[in-house]
């Protein structure tokens, strides 16, 4: 029962960007539902939701196995614990469900109270060390193309974790008999009908907004960590700085001459990635002269380390005319075991620990406008994207996914800048070191792309914001409060029913 419980959650990966084979579901989650039902008690049901969801997580992130790999001559011991390590955390959580579905009873019951509680032990991922809410089953809708930008709409209303609370709802319905079957494929087009009606007759707001030229200058790891050639590396961004600059002139004079266009542009904005800065970009003032002259004394967002006061800091720093720095931008939210390390651990691991931020900002700059910055993890945390009280009018993520190799991780990581755009009503601009990077539009459509691996600078107008989501009024409460809802109808609709009660 180990053996298949762990291949069943290992198969539930499959629905999991990129692969995105959502109908997966159906019958992983209902090898998982009949199995703790059939448990001989709940220690037992415990146990098989604990395996399944090692299956699922160590499937879902193999590729943390490629972080290590880049330092395998002093991490090589971790390596066949990087993937199992992360899912022994998480995993427990899926116990919740498989047991407390037992004390309801079968049928509708049990599927509503495993479906409420597996919502909320996943919204409870935030709570581990700085959170982790990687790969929630709502993801699983993040489908490429037209068919995903409607299915993704109901995210705009119940954000991530709702789509997860109706997704396992509806997998596990479908056990239920033809008539519960109709029920969902009924939904089912309710759902794509409401979400085509969105794409169609959504309105953006008038809302000036940049272009962006964003820098992919594909440094492997190896190259940052060791920093080779650092001069080599800064020379290279400067280069594709000035030819990005250049196509972004030549594209913003075009646009200007349409009236409707035109009124709704302001001027250019530079993108480099994480870690693009092979040094302290604050304290290099040369070198923000430099990065100002490649862009014509446009607006350039940079990725770069910090340290003030002896600490050190994960950084998004914006370089304006003659190389003034405008404003900076420290991570606030870190990676657990690789930006710092939690208490659980009693023996270093890492060689240096980075220091988290005071939270989330939105910054007010004339060429880029208002602008939410985030760097790299920052962007998986549903409902915890934009700043209380300052709404931005988009949202930018840099990162460095080449750590992963051209794994399902980078492909992961972008896909939730795409649900995070849907749930805000925000477009995002993603711009990763390695790819893939991308733009997305504020209904979540992709706009401008490029691949992993490959040199690249992307050259593209920021689409402008629609008005506030249901979502980003209300964030985690609705899909929170449906969760338990579904978990007391469940109780109410087993309340008088005769059955033994579970051991």
């Amino acid at each position: 029962m180990v053996l298949l419980m762990c291949a069943a959650g290992a198969f539930g990966a499959l629905a999991l960007p990129p692969l995105t084979l959502f109908p997966v579901l159906i019958p992983s989650l209902g090898l998982l539902y009949l199995a703790a039902q059939a448990a001989r008690n709940w220690k037992q049901a415990a146990w098989r939701g604990f395996f399944y969801g090692m299956g699922l997580h160590t499937a879902g992130l193999y590729w943390l196995t490629n972080a290590i790999l880049t330092r395998v001559h002093e991490f090589w011991w971790v390596v066949p614990f990087a993937a199992p390590g992360v899912a022994l955390v998480i995993a427990p959580l899926i116990a919740v469900p498989a047991v407390v579905c037992r004390y309801g009873a079968p049928g509708w019951p049990r599927v509503l109270i495993f479906a409420g509680c597996w919502t909320l032990a996943d919204m409870c991922r935030v709570l581990i060390f700085s959170g982790f809410p990687w790969n929630p089953l709502g993801s699983a809708l993040e489908v490429p193309g037209r068919a995903g930008d409607v299915l993704l709409q109901p995210a705009s209303l119940i954000g991530v974790n709702g789509l997860t609370f109706c997704l396992v709802l509806a997998s596990l319905a479908m056990w239920l008999g033809r008539r519960a079957q109709f029920g969902v494929l009924a939904v089912f087009g309710l759902w794509c009908g409401w979400g085509s009606m969105r794409l169609y007759h959504a309105r953006p707001l008038t809302v000036p907004m940049p272009v962006v030229v964003l820098v992919q200058g594909n440094v492997s790891e190896d190259e940052v960590l060791g920093h080779i050639d650092p001069a080599e590396q800064f020379g290279h961004y400067l280069q594709m700085t000035a030819r990005g600059v250049q196509q972004a002139e030549t594209l913003l004079a075009r646009l200007r001459q349409s009236p409707e266009r035109g009124a709704q542009l302001r001027g250019i904005a530079v993108v480099w990635p994480e870690s693009a800065f092979p040094a302290l970009l604050d304290e290099q003032p040369v070198a923000r002269q430099m990065i100002a002259r490649a862009s014509g004394n446009a607006l350039a967002l940079i990725g770069s380390d910090r340290r003030e006061n002896g600490h050190w800091f994960n950084s998004l720093e914006a370089v304006g005319p003659q190389g003034r720095l405008e404003a900076i931008y420290d991570k606030s939210r870190l990676v657990p075991f690789g930006e710092y390390q939690p208490w659980i651990i009693p023996f270093n691991l890492l060689p240096g620990q980075l220091t988290p931020g005071a939270g989330l900002v939105r910054w007010d700059l004339p060429q880029a406008g208002r602008v939410g910055p985030m760097v790299c993890y920052e962007v998986v945390f549903s409902g915890g994207v934009v700043a209380r009280q300052a709404r931005p009018d988009w949202l930018l993520t840099i990162s460095n996914d080449a750590w992963y190799g051209n794994s399902a991780g980078p492909w992961q990581h972008l896909a939730t800048g795409r649900m995070r755009a849907v749930e805000e009503g925000l477009a995002l601009v993603f711009a990763n070191n390695r790819g893939p990077s991308g733009i997305f539009d504020s209904l979540g459509r992709e706009t401008a792309h490029t691949h992993w691996g490959q040199e690249a600078v992307l050259v593209a107008p920021v689409p402008p914001p629609l008005a506030p989501t249901f979502f980003a009024r209300f964030h985690n409460w609705t899909a929170g409060l449906s969760a338990f809802a579904g978990i007391v109808a469940g109780f109410l609709l087993s309340w008088g029913r005769k059955e033994e009660k579970p051991r």
